[in-house]
């Protein structure tokens, strides 16, 4: 009777911002001979630093990571491409023997990488362009109508502060004529050659509110503002990451929506509804190992540790 190898592991670390995957992630590598694959949207631009946490110096040393600072700030990247990319990646790291660890807290992202999505009509930057500027000049939830009458069920599952998301389902609804929501649910593609482990952090949410709340005032302590400031006079509104979280608020601050001691705690409040999506979001992945506890906490690495143990291949 003929052995058939079981497929390599690919191990998932998911859960909300401040939740300490990077920790956890850098824990498994450094034991597992692991390989970390960014899936944190706005960590792939280059120059937005401060307001990404991404991995430090220091802590990509530990190990090799991969699909970070990577997209140009006034270039744009789509989920399909993120999966198109990090596929490729598994695929090099997966010859070379090691354990393959995808990082990060973008939904769409890895349900993209790992299930596949829909195919839908090309991008339009002339369309994008006039609705960016229709957002622009009636106010932030003006592009939610719109796709509330086009596609009330995508309208339901996109926020209505997510202007890429929002731009990309009026676009597939309009260029299609076709609903976003009838193309999530054709033609998908599924992530082949491994298992996969998604271990899934699930902190106290108090606690985890506390520490998204001390990272925000870290940050603008770090010089959010004045990286903010420099990328405005760079790229100007050509850089798509200036309206993710945190950035946002310093944008706002520099161009006098906010004063200074409002823009701290909206971006602080922004974290932490971003936070809420996002556990909303993973609830409803299949097969979560979920850890009730931080990434950095050493019990919930030996936890993360035994799982990988008890569902990677023999060698």
């Amino acid at each position: 009777m003929a052995f058939t190898q079981p497929e390599p592991l690919l191990v998932v670390v998911l859960g909300p911002t401040a939740s300490g995957k990077t920790s956890l992630s850098l824990a498994l590598a450094e034991r597992f001979h692991g390989e970390i694959v960014n899936c944190d949207s706005v960590a792939m631009y280059r120059e937005f630093d401060i307001g990404t946490a991404k991995p430090t110096p220091s802590e990509r040393s530990r190990a090799p990571h991969h699909l970070l600072d990577c997209i140009a700030p006034a270039s744009h990247i789509t989920a399909g491409e993120y999966a198109r990319q990090a596929r490729e990646v598994l695929g090099e790291i997966k010859t070379r023997g090691h354990l393959p660890i995808v990082v990060g807290g973008t939904g769409l992202y890895l349900r993209a990488l790992l299930e596949g999505l829909s195919p839908g009509p090309q991008r339009s930057e002339e369309l994008r362009q006039r609705l960016r500027e229709r957002a622009a000049s009636r106010g932030g939830n003006y592009l939610h109508r719109i796709l509330r009458r086009l596609d009330r069920v995508a309208a339901e599952k996109i926020h209505a502060n997510d202007t890429p998301k929002l731009i990309r389902a009026i676009e597939v609804c309009l260029a299609s004529r076709r609903k976003m929501s009838d193309l999530w649910q054709r033609g998908r593609d599924p992530l082949r050659g491994f298992r996969i482990l998604r271990l899934g952090l699930d902190p106290d949410r108090q606690a985890l509110y506390d520490r998204i709340n001390r990272r925000a005032e870290l940050m603008f302590e770090a010089g959010l503002v004045e990286e903010t400031q420099r990328l405005l006079d760079k790229y100007g509104d050509s850089a798509g990451p200036l309206s993710s979280l945190g950035y946002k608020q310093a944008v706002q601050f520099l161009r006098g929506v906010l004063k200074r001691e409002q823009a701290l705690p909206a971006a602080q409040q922004a974290h932490r509804n971003y936070a809420k999506r996002q556990m909303t979001w993973f609830r409803r992945e299949p097969e979560v190992k979920w850890l009730r506890g931080f990434g950095d906490d050493a019990e919930i690495q030996v936890t993360a540790a035994d799982w990988v143990l008890l569902l990677r291949p023999r060698t």
